[in-house]
C-alpha cells in the first residue's frame, strides 16, 4: 500500500566559516581571554592595535557634530549667521503685581546656577531665611531642574519644577527657569527674572539690614551691571556656548579685557560703588560668576586666558564676599560642579569631573584678604549709605 513520504527535515543553516590565519585565530583567542568589552575586542578584531581607518573617523566626526550642533541649538539657542549664543529671554521679567503685605512667597533655586544663587545670596545677606522659605530644585538627567527626596519640593511637594510653573492659573509653557519667586497666595510666579527678584528682596529687609540697593546708588549700580551682565556673567556663557570660532574668539576678549579693567579697580576700592558705601547688588551679581570661575568656567567654558587667582584684587575681592556672614554657605562647590560638569553634556560627554582647583576649596577661600584698608565701611543699617555686612 503507498504511503506518504517522510516529513523533511528542518532547515538548518550554518554560518559559514571563513578560514582564519594562525595569526588571526591567536588574535582572537587573546580577545577572548582578555575580557574586553564587545566595543573594544571589535576594534582589535577590525584594525588591530592601529588608529580607526580614516573614512571611519571622518564619518563619526561629521555625525558627533552634527549631533553636537543639534543638541546645542535646543541647549543654548545661537544666532544661525555668527553662532554666538543667544539668552532666552525670561517670562516673568518683572514684578508686575507686588505681592500682598504679609503673602505666603516662597524661592525656588538651583546651587549650580549662577543666577539663582544671586537671589539665594541676597537672602542670606539680609537675614530674609526666616521669613522666605526655600526649596532647592536639582539637575535632572534630562537637564531639567528637578526635586529629590533628598532636596524635595518644601510647598508643593511637587516631583519637577515645572510642575510648580504650571500649577499657576492658565498654566505655563517655556522654560521652568530657576530662581523663581512664587506666592503661594495667589498661586503665581511673582517674577523669575534674577536680578528683579533681587532688587524685590531688598524691599522686605528690616532696617538694620545692609542696604544692597540704596536709592542714591542705583544708577551707579546699574551701570556696573550694564557691564557685568554682558560682558563677564553673560560672557563666560558665551564662551562657553559659542559655536562657531568668531563667536568665541569675540566673547572671550570682551569677557578678559572686562575682568582687567576689573581688577584695575577693585586695586583702588573695596566694592564697586563710591567708597564709603559698601556691598551692593552690583558686588552679589559679580561674584556669583567669580566663585564659578576656575572651578567651571576656565575649563569647560574655555574661558581660559586666566584664572581667577592670577587676579590678585579680583580673588581676594572673591574673598572678602565669601567671609560674610552667611554667603559662604549658599556656595556648595560639589553641587556647582556636578550641575556644571554632569549635567551639560554637549560641553562635556563623558561625565568626567575634575579635581576642585586648591583656590576653590574652602581653606583657600577663608584665606584673610586684605582689603579693610581700601575704605572704611560705614555703621550697619539700612538708614546709612555705607551700610555693609561685617566682613570675617
Amino acid at each position: 500500500m503507498w504511503s506518504p513520504p517522510p516529513p523533511p527535515l528542518p532547515l538548518q543553516l550554518r554560518r559559514p566559516t571563513l578560514p582564519l590565519l594562525p595569526q588571526g585565530r591567536r588574535r582572537l583567542n587573546r580577545i577572548a581571554a582578555s575580557q574586553e568589552d564587545p566595543l573594544t575586542a571589535l576594534s582589535r578584531v577590525l584594525w588591530g592595535r592601529a588608529l580607526p581607518p580614516s573614512q571611519l573617523v571622518l564619518a563619526v566626526r561629521h555625525g558627533w557634530t552634527a549631533a553636537w550642533r543639534l543638541l546645542m541649538r535646543q541647549l543654548a539657542p545661537s544666532d544661525p549667521a555668527t553662532g554666538a549664543f543667544t539668552r532666552t529671554p525670561s517670562r516673568f521679567p518683572a514684578v508686575a503685581a507686588a505681592p500682598a503685605p504679609g503673602a505666603r512667597l516662597h524661592l525656588y533655586v538651583g546651587l549650580p546656577c549662577p543666577w539663582a544663587h544671586r537671589a539665594l545670596l541676597v537672602r542670606a545677606l539680609l537675614g530674609l531665611a526666616p521669613r522666605l522659605p526655600l526649596s532647592v530644585a536639582v539637575p535632572g538627567d534630562d537637564g531639567a531642574w528637578s526635586f529629590t527626596r533628598a532636596s524635595p519640593d518644601a510647598l508643593y511637594g511637587k516631583r519637577r519644577l515645572r510642575d510648580v510653573y504650571a500649577a499657576r492659573r492658565g498654566g505655563f509653557e517655556g522654560r521652568a527657569s530657576v530662581p523663581m519667586l512664587w506666592d503661594a497666595d495667589r498661586r503665581d510666579v511673582v517674577c523669575n527674572e534674577s536680578i528683579e527678584i533681587a532688587k524685590f528682596l531688598c524691599t522686605l529687609a528690616d532696617a538694620d539690614a545692609p542696604d544692597l540697593w540704596p536709592p542714591e546708588l542705583r544708577q551707579e549700580i546699574d551701570r556696573w551691571y550694564g557691564v557685568i551682565y554682558p560682558s563677564v556673567n553673560n560672557g563666560v556663557y558665551r564662551c562657553g556656548f559659542a559655536q562657531s570660532q568668531a563667536a568665541y574668539d569675540a566673547a572671550a576678549s570682551e569677557l578678559f579685557a572686562a575682568l582687567d579693567m576689573l581688577e584695575d579697580h577693585l586695586s583702588k576700592s573695596r566694592y564697586l560703588c563710591a567708597a564709603g558705601s559698601g556691598i551692593t547688588l552690583a558686588d552679589v551679581c559679580l561674584f556669583t560668576t567669580l566663585i564659578r570661575f576656575d572651578l567651571v568656567y576656565n575649563p569647560l567654558f574655555r574661558c581660559s586666558r586666566r584664572k581667577l587667582v592670577e587676579y590678585p584684587s579680583l580673588h581676594a575681592y572673591t574673598r572678602d564676599i565669601y567671609q560674610m556672614p552667611g554667603v559662604a554657605e549658599t556656595c556648595d562647590m560639589a553641587a556647582i560642579a556636578d550641575g556644571y560638569f554632569g549635567t551639560l553634556f554637549p560641553l562635556n560627554p563623558g561625565g568626567i569631573q575634575p579635581i576642585v582647583p586648591a583656590s576653590c576649596d574652602r581653606e583657600a577661600l577663608m584665606k584673610p584678604h586684605g582689603r579693610e584698608a581700601l575704605l572704611s565701611p560705614a555703621p550697619p543699617g539700612r538708614q546709612q549709605q555705607g551700610a555693609t555686612a561685617s566682613v570675617g
